[in-house]
């Protein structure tokens, strides 16, 4: 308590009345009031700057799970660092929105919560463009990333400008893995990048990245990590390739990639391969 506050008659006591006789009772509340907000609005400051790095969660749908996968991954990376969250819900259906509310209150965590649907190219970069922290860790939020890989990336994190995982052993259906291979065959023919995952959701790199390229991105809705590597690495950004493991959902299916949805999202992915190669590439 400042030396300007009350004593028990009511009347104004300490320095402040002391230096200033004709400071009033109601000016010393006003002092007081003065003060505690000047220093609640110090602690909050040290707050976010003392916070290493924000992880990135675009959700939908997620409530029956996420939970236990925020609280997984803050127990984890709070042993590392100290760990914010910027959670960007999108347009859920179920009790996501009340859940993380909830948890928003107890853990350091901002919201990007919307009523109608924009898709998860969309969440990832307003989440992008939300970024205070030196670094930023993109993971999805099904629980398919494991968060004890994070030990090792953040160790990587000054070896290159951007420090994405490998799945080594996908635990995807047959469907998805086909398309990404066959995509993938096309997509290093036009880019030839040194990563052999590039559509990976673990992914890890400072704040100056996220400033250069989250206003190039959102050409390919499906597929935002493939544009990510894409446009990264023709900027000349360096890539750290870490194997990572992947896990089953956490609950519930997929909503994207379903049999029905395949040949529009590959036709929509080749279109817009041409178009980043087009964005990218040296003025003659």
């Amino acid at each position: 308590m400042p030396d300007w506050c009350f004593d028990q008659g009511g009347d104004c006591a300490g320095v402040g009345a002391e230096s200033f006789p004709e400071l009033s009772c109601t000016g010393g509340i006003l002092l007081l009031l003065r003060y505690t907000w000047n220093h609640s609005t110090r602690q909050e400051e040290r707050t976010v700057k003392s916070i290493d790095v924000e992880v990135l969660l675009p959700v939908h749908n997620e409530g029956e799970s996420i939970e236990a996968t925020i609280r997984g991954i803050y127990g984890v990376l709070s042993t590392v660092v100290n760990p914010g969250f910027i959670v960007c819900e999108d347009g859920s259906r179920d009790d996501t929105k009340q859940v993380l509310q909830r948890l928003a209150g107890e853990l350091p965590m901002r919201l990007n919560l919307s009523d109608a649907r924009k898709g998860y190219s969309k969440a990832v970069r307003e989440g992008m463009s939300m970024l205070e922290a030196g670094y930023l860790l993109c993971i999805d939020s099904d629980g398919q990333c494991d968060p004890r890989d994070f030990t090792r990336f953040w160790q990587a994190r000054g070896s290159a400008d951007i420090v994405i995982g490998w799945r080594v052993h996908r635990a995807d259906t047959l469907l998805r893995r086909t398309f990404s291979g066959f995509f993938y065959l096309l997509y290093q023919a036009v880019f030839r990048t040194p990563v052999h995952d590039p559509s990976c959701p673990y992914v890890l790199f400072p704040k100056a990245v996220a400033q250069r390229l989250t206003g190039e991105l959102g050409d390919m809705k499906e597929g935002f990590w493939w544009e990510f590597v894409a446009r990264a690495h023709r900027r000349g950004f360096t890539f750290r390739e870490l194997p990572v493991n992947h896990q089953l959902r956490a609950a519930g299916v997929t909503q994207v990639y379903k049999w029905s949805k395949m040949p529009s999202i590959f036709l929509r992915h080749v279109a817009a391969l041409l178009k980043i190669w087009r964005d990218t590439r040296p003025a003659s």
